[in-house]
């Protein structure tokens, strides 16, 4: 998951909202959102070379994780760094409280490469709780307030230029939504509009490369936007997730809806 934006509010006519662009190269196989057969209760893509995911809710549990890549090529990985998705999905599966699972992680957090970990809880009620962290952070696991979030691949603080706009646009989309209708979020997360080259992020990318990097939608042969995901939970404890994947050109290839409720 490479850009994702949030609005998170337990007592907002819209409660939850999540919008993001799951980017990834293309020849690395994968499974469209799905209810996993081990974890029947567990709705999310699938990495099929790791096992992991990069965005899923639990319905039973009441959480979802969110997880992004942090991009800098001037860091070293370690050669037996453990896969970042399953973070997500280790979560998801889980029965800790997402400071307790934070603090686990924090623990061992160098055996991974960069990553940014949103994690929800309590979904549907006004308990609900969002955490943030990053092993890239000087900061400790914290819990955010209620309000909206954007992020990609370097900290929730940064503002890359696609980072800014994907905020602006669902902020101001939030504000006259009325209907569970994911196609104005969806139509978002396809933006190809690239950063000025005076404001494009140096994470080590040659130029050209980070100047394709820089929409909100990506496109390219060997690496792209493979899937846009948005989740919407209204206030009545009702909710829809929504999947729609693209091929190597960026076109549309299959669209999947699931309905959700948290009303138990």
């Amino acid at each position: 998951m490479c850009i994702a934006y949030i609005h998170f509010n337990p007592r907002h006519r819209w409660p939850l909202i999540i919008a993001a662009n799951r980017d990834e190269f293309h020849a690395r196989a994968s499974a469209p959102a799905h209810y996993w057969a081990q974890s029947p209760d567990l709705l999310a893509g699938q990495d099929l070379q790791a096992q992991g995911t990069w965005l899923g809710l639990n319905q039973r549990a009441r959480r979802f994780a969110l997880l992004t890549n942090y991009r800098d090529l001037r860091e070293t990985v370690p050669d037996d760094a453990i896969s970042r998705g399953l973070l997500a999905r280790d979560f998801l599966q889980s029965e800790s409280s997402a400071a307790s699972y934070l603090q686990q992680i924090t623990a061992h957090s160098s055996r991974y490469a960069g990553f940014n970990l949103l994690l929800g809880e309590q979904l549907g009620q006004n308990s609900a709780a969002l955490w943030y962290y990053s092993n890239r952070s000087q900061q400790p696991a914290q819990a955010l307030p209620a309000g909206s979030y954007a992020l990609s691949n370097h900290l929730l603080s940064t503002s890359w230029p696609k980072v800014q706009a994907l905020k602006t646009q669902m902020d101001q989309l939030i504000e006259r939504t009325a209907d569970m209708n994911p196609e104005p979020f969806l139509h978002i997360l396809q933006d190809r509009q690239p950063a000025a080259d005076h404001e494009l992020p140096n994470t080590g990318l040659e130029k050209e490369r980070e100047r394709l990097l820089s929409s909100i939608f990506i496109q390219s042969p060997d690496y792209g936007t493979r899937c846009s995901t948005v989740i919407m939970l209204a206030g009545n404890g009702r909710g829809l997730f929504t999947e729609q994947s693209y091929d190597p050109q960026g076109q549309w290839t299959d669209c999947l809806d699931w309905p959700l409720n948290f009303n138990f």
